[in-house]
């Protein structure tokens, strides 16, 4: 099925004329020059109507526009499936537009891909009861307004003089130590109820505010106890209504909620990505009114792609109650990962889908399921092939969220144009050789797929961080392009691959751009496609690198943390229990059937650390490092040992020294005190020599007493 391309150089403010037309089209594989229009949303629209009446993918590429097209194609029923692309704010309003043709045609060409596969989905079902927490001052106004359209609930964390509760329109509760689970449609709460006036119970009669001679109880109906002098005179007036309890041992209180509005200064979930239907304006009045729009929204049924592809027989995280890596676990910032034994679980209703820790895990047991690594490497092997056919050279990469990334990368593009107002000066925009790559989340790549970029020929890979965005993942990512930088500087190729570009303003991200420098790659691209296994694609990836690097080495010293390295052991303390091989869940660290030996294939190696953890002899110390000859990938004999024959029946059955130590720790022991040589027999022996020695007392012959 053949792509229509609806392109417009708006209103002619871009450099697109039919030369241009005729150089895209060919980057693009078209038979014919590609029309180029000047005012495809007004008076050029029939050029537009007539593409939806066929089957063929439209793409159009403006953004501005996006809802009149969309409109437009929703009224004439069409069928065409419609995507559109940015090459105005990106391209084509920059300092280097003229330059930005090969960028552009590589834009359109990514657009014209098919969407991915679907992928199961999470479902959320809200009923709209909502709990408002906060002091009363905040909460009962917002109650008020947001019960017309919310089953509205009430948490006070605090009285307030002049406010008041009046008719019992919505149940309201009053306590401290509050703590919050769950997720949209599924919240469970819990808290202390502390003051001794139970607002559920209460019927407002304001008999104990009469009574009380220190003034301690206002119109919200709350004890203010360090007034109180404990005259009790409220109990008596409530009465056998029994509202006021200064004595009541059950205070623990929890209820079920779909939504959550949090208006305490303080918020009571901290994390930097809440759950799904939490809202926490606290006391900034802005975010409390856009935060209201957005909870009375979060009513009914919604879903979401399950964004994560778990492999449990690929985990690193433990084995047999020893912990290893922890890497997934220590990024999310929604705290969607969790230990669940040997195994990690991923909570899908509070995973947000940034990736980072399909980026971290070094193992592959992670990934990264919607878009999948393959399906962006397409995206990407797409971009840059597009751009080389138009002409461009030195491709760099600029990688952006969909949100804040996004919104920064258009007003750069559009004050580049218009000139910066406020300071006066004029903006760069997007170099011609940079290409933005959007995605759900930055950190949802990393080193497999930078060092893939890297071998096609990426010069330059710079990421944008905004304040949007965890310090985890910043933390991570710094980590993963130190790895990167350390695997292309040892290989030779000489200037800085990777930056981070952290902008929270167009003009600190125009900043950054410009000090985006082309590093050295390799002279031949790589056409191989990325991999969806992460150490299958890193390997491609690093082979094509090192047969091109400008230096031939044996090895390069990684920084702690890489993902590749040597297991040593010391020979003196290994008594080859074989412990590290049960732990290894890579299958790096294996033993011989023949004989006593322990062998590594450092390839498999994704230095976890579960067989340090796991020796009992302390012998295995680990080395992050990226090792180039072939011995990589072949088993390297670490200890081994002849074998120890049974003394009885001269089968072998473990190591000499294995032995010596059992006789040396467990000579003095009961079972063997007398008996030392049955340690040097293998099992079936034992057993026949202790039926043998009929002197010998079992606890079968003892007699009870």
């Amino acid at each position: 099925m053949t792509t229509e391309f609806k392109v417009c150089n708006c209103n002619r403010t871009m450099p697109l004329d039919a030369q241009a037309g005729v150089q895209i089209a060919k980057a693009l594989g078209m038979d014919a020059p590609l029309t180029m229009h000047s005012e495809l949303c007004r008076r050029e629209v029939t050029s537009y109507m007539q593409a939806l009446d066929g089957v063929e993918d439209v793409v159009v590429a403006c953004t501005q526009e996006r809802s009149l097209f969309s409109e437009i194609a929703q009224q004439k029923n069409a069928v065409a499936p419609l995507r559109f692309v940015n090459i105005r704010e990106t391209g084509g309003w920059g300092a280097q537009a003229k330059n930005s043709l090969p960028k552009m045609a590589a834009l359109l060409a990514a657009a014209a891909l098919p969407d991915p596969d679907p992928v199961p989905t999470v479902d959320y079902q809200s009923g709209g009861h909502a709990l408002l927490i906060g002091p009363a001052d905040r909460v009962l106004a917002w109650a008020t307004r947001l019960g017309e359209q919310l089953d509205v609930s009430v948490l006070l964390t605090a009285g307030a003089a002049g406010e008041m509760l009046q008719e019992h329109s919505f149940p309201v509760f009053s306590g401290n130590r509050i703590a919050i689970d769950g997720w949209l449609g599924a919240f469970k709460v819990q808290w202390q109820q502390a003051n001794p006036i139970d607002l559920e119970a209460c019927t407002r009669c304001n008999a104990c505010v009469d009574v009380c001679p220190e003034n301690a109880i206002d119109l919200t109906y709350q004890i203010d106890l360090s007034k109180c002098k404990s005259h009790r005179d409220c109990v008596k007036a409530c009465g056998t209504i029994g509202a006021i309890d200064f004595s009541r041992s059950a205070t623990q209180r929890s209820a079920e909620f779909d939504l959550i509005f949090d208006l305490s200064d303080a918020p009571v979930l901290t994390l930097h990505q809440p759950p799904q239907g939490y809202f926490a304006p606290g006391s900034d009045v802005q975010r409390q009114m856009t935060d209201s729009l957005r909870i009375t929204q979060m009513v009914g049924e919604f879903s979401k792609p399950k964004f994560f592809l778990y492999k449990e027989k690929l985990c690193a995280h433990g084995r047999n109650g020893k912990v290893g890596c922890t890497a997934c676990i220590d990024v999310c910032s929604a705290e969607a990962v969790s230990h669940n034994g040997d195994q990690i679980k991923v909570n899908p209703n509070l995973c947000v889908g940034c990736g980072a820790c399909t980026t971290v895990c070094p193992s592959g047991a992670l990934a990264y399921a919607y878009p999948r690594v393959a399906d962006t490497g397409t995206r990407l092997k797409t971009m840059l092939t597009t751009y080389a056919k138009a002409g461009g050279t030195q491709p760099a990469l600029l990688i952006h969220n969909q949100e804040q990334g996004a919104t920064l990368v258009n007003q750069l593009g559009r004050l580049a144009r218009a000139g910066d107002n406020k300071t006066g000066n004029k903006l760069k925009g997007l170099p011609a050789n940079v290409i933005p790559l959007e995605l759900h989340h930055i950190a949802s790549v990393g080193i497999d797929f930078w060092l893939t970029a890297i071998a096609y020929g990426t010069t330059h890979i710079a990421v944008l961080v905004t304040h949007q965005d965890a310090p985890q993942y910043v933390a991570a990512l710094n980590a993963q392009i130190d790895i990167t930088q350390t695997v292309l500087s040892g290989l030779g190729y000489t200037g800085v691959h990777l930056s981070l570009i952290q902008a929270q303003t167009p003009a600190e991200l125009d900043t950054g751009l410009s000090t985006i420098q082309p590093a050295q790659v390799p002279q031949q691209r790589a056409l191989f496609n990325i991999a969806a296994d992460k150490r299958s694609a890193l390997e491609l990836a690093i082979d094509h690198l090192k047969t091109h690097a400008p230096q031939q080495v044996e090895q390069i010293a990684l920084p702690l943390g890489a993902p590749f390295g040597l297991v040593t052991v010391n020979k003196q303390s290994c008594t080859l229990c074989m412990s590290c091989v049960g732990a290894c869940p890579e299958s790096a660290l294996t033993d011989n059937a023949n004989m006593p030996q322990l062998r590594f294939i450092e390839k498999n190696c994704v230095q976890c650390g579960l067989c340090e953890k796991t020796c009992p002899e302390n012998a295995i110390s680990l080395t992050p490092r990226l090792l180039l000859t072939d011995v990589v990938k072949q088993p390297v004999v670490l200890n081994e040992a002849q074998p120890f024959h049974c003394i009885s029946c001269q089968k072998p059955f473990g190591t000499a020294q294995m032995i010596e130590n059992m006789v040396s720790k467990l000579s003095l022991h009961g079972a063997f005190a007398g008996n030392v040589d049955r340690l040097k027999m293998c099992p079936d022996c034992r057993v026949v020599d202790m039926m043998a020695n009929k002197q010998e007392a079992v606890i079968t012959d003892l007699k009870r007493r």
